[in-house]
């Protein structure tokens, strides 16, 4: 298994008592870190009997994460351009009542496992589990009551700023897996603007983990235009081939001679809407790239420019791939300040274990039993050219 693997008895982190929750950074939604910070309403309102709070995080160059417990979803990522002008570059809903009846997926944490599994099944220590197929025949991103929909808690470890702890504790059977989860993600504002995301996860009894969030990026910010202009590099020679419903033929495909090959900076938009079969069958980019990262370590993986706007995005792992995701199923539907999310005006970068993973014996396991635990890391970290 490729995720880090803790001995429990060595991380009393996740010991920590989550009876408590820390109310000091309810805030609003803002749409700017300096003194343009405009509120709009609050995130007042109880979900499963759990008040929803919004949490703020900033650092000291004046960037800002902004993270509900609904969902633990990222609500806002307010950065500055090349001019140090500040704006919020991820996708997102003024209002909780938005992302409630809206794309749930907005920032959102994914779970228990984040992309396809094929036919809502899979077979683990000799029993087959059934569960949702909420993505025609085949179950997606957890399924209809999944990690996203979760009022998560949170948790008062830390006295700063610039960390929120996050606790969710999915019951034996929830969404069709087995075993009781308990998960921790914990995300993180360096001064070196990065938002650091950990995840850790510990299980009674066999089951499958595949964590990641699913944060939608635009970094022009203002008005979301589509993303052809940016500038995206992949660390990788490879992708997950897959079949017309998304789900992997078993078979990792060179990106050499290919709308796939991202290997050195190239526009988004190039080849979005060449005619390529693996390209034509999501109506844009949605592919899980291999970082051949068979160890685990936290590795460098991708960068991303926006040539308009000066921004760039760096980003790391200890994922062994990384699903890119064009907004293909955007319509036009308003988010924040009313500004219309348009097909392609948002690529999502999502660190995981490759799609289908439980079902093809070749692929690097997600497994998690009692003895382990897991881990993993993604970092965004963000600076101007």
């Amino acid at each position: 298994m490729l995720h880090k693997i803790i001995p429990w008895i060595l991380m009393p982190f996740l010991a920590i008592s989550c009876g408590q929750t820390n109310q000091s950074h309810q805030t609003t939604i803002t749409k700017s870190a300096q003194d343009k910070m405009i509120a709009t309403e609050n995130f007042n309102k109880k979900i499963d009997g759990k008040d929803v709070s919004l949490y703020t995080l900033k650092n000291k160059h004046g960037m800002v994460a902004q993270i509900t417990n609904y969902g633990g979803k990222i609500v806002s990522i307010i950065v500055p351009d090349r001019h140090k002008d500040f704006d919020d570059v991820v996708t997102g809903y003024d209002k909780i009542d938005d992302y409630i009846n809206g794309d749930n997926s907005f920032g959102a944490l994914i779970g228990r496992y984040g992309n396809r599994i094929a036919n809502g099944q899979f077979e683990l220590d000799g029993k087959t589990y059934t569960l949702a197929k909420n993505n025609g025949e085949n179950h997606l991103h957890g399924g209809l009551k999944n990690f996203s929909n979760a009022m998560w808690e949170v948790i008062s470890n830390e006295t700063n700023d610039q960390k929120l702890t996050l606790h969710y504790f999915s019951k034996d059977g929830e969404e069709g897996f087995p075993g009781n989860l308990d998960v921790r993600v914990v995300y993180s504002l360096t001064d070196k603007n990065e938002l650091v995301i950990d995840y850790y996860a510990t299980t009674d009894k066999p089951t499958i983990v595949n964590l990641t969030n699913h944060a939608y990026f635009n970094l022009a910010g203002k008005d979301f235009p589509p993303v052809y202009d940016h500038e995206l590099q992949i660390i990788a020679q490879q992708f997950v081939a897959t079949k017309p419903d998304l789900i992997p033929l078993g078979e990792f495909w060179d990106v050499a001679d290919t709308p796939m090959d991202f290997s050195s900076l190239s526009p988004i938009g190039k080849h979005i809407n060449d005619d390529y079969e693996q390209l034509k069958f999501g109506g844009g980019y949605d592919q899980s790239f291999v970082l051949n990262n068979d160890d685990g370590k936290l590795i460098e993986y991708a960068t991303v420019k926006d040539p308009k706007s000066g921004r760039m995005m760096i980003c790391s792992t200890t994922e062994p791939g990384v699903q890119l995701y064009t907004a293909n199923h955007f319509s036009g539907k308003p988010g924040k300040q009313g500004v219309k999310y348009n097909k392609h005006s948002a690529f999502c970068l999502e660190t995981q274990h490759y799609p289908n993973s439980p079902n093809q014996p070749n692929f690097p396991s997600t497994t998690l039993t009692p003895d382990d635990m897991y881990k993993t890391t993604t970092i965004y970290k963000f600076s101007t050219f």
